[in-house]
């Protein structure tokens, strides 16, 4: 597996080996020891699957008081995946990462705890899996608008569908005002 560092810290690219031939292909999409030694080692309580259609957007999301870490990764079709730094404390506060992930590259993204994440549909249909290292708690979630102009996330779609919750979450600059 090859792990790519990226410029927030802990947030990593992870390319699995992927053995295909004529008949199709295999790949571990988790190994707890490979994955430890890529310094992902927090114990997962949870696995999620989404499936949604072309032009939906999830996100930002992120629990308050029980931050999750995801491993994320899209089995069909094509996503836009996004990993914002909403720690006040960070110097990368305000800065995202941002990469396709598909059922042909195979790639995972690591978000560790603390980090709002989202992602686009770029396919007709795509499905999402993610491991989670806490529980969902609908009462801790909380969101950060997607096209936040602080942050500046550059989609590749212009009119996403969004629910509307995800539509009416506040900036970032908001959040971080509500929690000081």
């Amino acid at each position: 597996m090859k792990v790519i560092e990226t410029h927030l810290p802990g947030v990593l690219v992870l390319e699995p080996k992927v053995f295909g031939d004529a008949r199709g292909f295999f790949l571990e999409t988790f190994q707890a020891e490979r994955y430890r030694e890529a310094g992902i080692e927090p114990a997962f309580v949870q696995d999620n699957h989404s499936r949604s259609s072309r032009g939906v957007l999830r996100g930002l999301h992120f629990q308050r008081t029980r931050p999750q870490g995801k491993l994320v990764r899209v089995s069909r079709g094509a996503v836009y995946d996004v990993a914002v730094d909403i720690d006040p404390a960070s110097r990368t506060c305000g800065q995202y990462f941002g990469i396709e992930l598909n059922d042909e590259n195979q790639r995972q993204l690591w978000i560790p705890p603390g980090y709002a994440h989202g992602f686009c549909v770029l396919s007709e249909i795509a499905d999402f899996q993610y491991k989670c290292t806490d529980y969902y708690l609908p009462g801790d979630e909380g969101g950060v608008v997607w096209n936040d102009p602080q942050i500046g996330i550059d989609w590749p779609i212009e009119s996403p569908l969004l629910s509307d919750k995800d539509a009416a979450n506040p900036t970032l600059r908001e959040l971080l005002e509500q929690v000081s």
